[in-house]
């Protein structure tokens, strides 16, 4: 049981429902459900009655209240006190390499211009490595591109993203308005390395497809993989977003997928049992605002 446990309950006590707490503390539905099942199962005791979709709470649910607001408010009290003496906040950021090559500076930037008294620490890695040093306490929340596996962390879909098929303006490919997964076959691509979301979501995509491509060069660096396409021709899935300017200039060409599309999502990660502070609540708005670039409108 822990303060985020409380927290939660708190909420859905007073509010009388599971959805507005998950919005207020950034979770989904289930998760606020799961914590309070959490809790019932620790005391033994029934919480909440659930009739015709509706919550009431149990006379047990109302001793548990009254303490439940004491603990969390002198918690609180704690916090505020410990930084009032200490003087000192750091919010430890996690990002992965597409979303730390072409959105995360401009992130940070506005968020030190709401709070500079605020220190930050950005790490960038792929999308395992980001969700190892949650699961460890070494970051405080991330921003990922990949599927997160981890069932004790929670995710919120944030960003949009589109992944393109890119090649050179010199490439064959580039004279296709469109392709099929039987293009690929036995192309010539430079991939992201293992542990990337991206590579996950196009690995997916072949082995969905049933296709084997030939793999000539694999790099954790977009601008790497960039050179690779227009120098060595190349062909490479990655974010629309790494590309922008090789697009607008010519030297790199997006083909379209008669498939499918590449629609994703770069997410706000976080531990289920992290406190969310005010610097991460901070964080996560802020991010909300970025959700939709208007490139996608002029590049796709």
């Amino acid at each position: 049981m822990t303060i985020r446990h409380l927290r939660i309950f708190n909420e859905v006590a007073q509010s009388g429902k599971m959805s507005i707490a998950a919005a207020k503390f950034y979770v989904s539905q289930p998760t606020v459900s799961q914590a309070i099942k959490e809790l019932e199962d620790h005391y033994g005791a029934l919480l909440f009655e659930r009739l015709s979709k509706k919550l009431y709470i149990t006379e047990k649910g109302r001793q548990l209240l009254s303490y439940s607001k004491q603990v969390v408010e002198q918690f609180d009290y704690l916090e505020s006190k410990m930084f009032e003496i200490t003087g000192y906040q750091k919010l430890k950021i996690g990002s992965t390499i597409t979303i730390g090559s072409c959105l995360i500076s401009d992130i940070l930037n506005s968020y030190q211009e709401l709070n500079n008294e605020v220190e930050i620490y950005s790490y960038i890695n792929n999308t395992h490595d980001i969700e190892e040093k949650i699961l460890n306490s070494e970051l405080d929340i991330g921003l990922v591109e990949g599927r997160v596996k981890g069932p004790d962390l929670v995710t919120i879909p944030a960003v949009d993203d589109y992944l393109v098929l890119v090649c050179s303006a010199k490439h064959p490919f580039a004279k296709k308005k469109s392709f099929t997964s039987k293009d690929l076959v036995g192309e010539k691509f430079v991939m992201r390395e293992e542990g990337s979301g991206t590579r996950e979501l196009f690995e997916n995509y072949l082995k969905e497809q049933d296709v084997s491509i030939n793999i000539s060069m694999v790099a954790n660096c977009p601008t790497a993989m960039i050179r690779s396409v227009i120098d060595n021709q190349c062909l490479a899935v990655l974010s629309i977003r790494l590309a922008r300017e090789q697009i607008e200039n010519g030297s790199i060409v997006v083909i379209k997928n008669r498939d499918t599309t590449w629609n994703r999502s770069f997410s706000i990660v976080y531990h289920k049992n992290k406190f969310v502070s005010k610097q991460m609540e901070e964080f996560i708005d802020l991010v909300k605002k970025y959700k939709y670039a208007e490139i996608f409108d002029r590049l796709l």
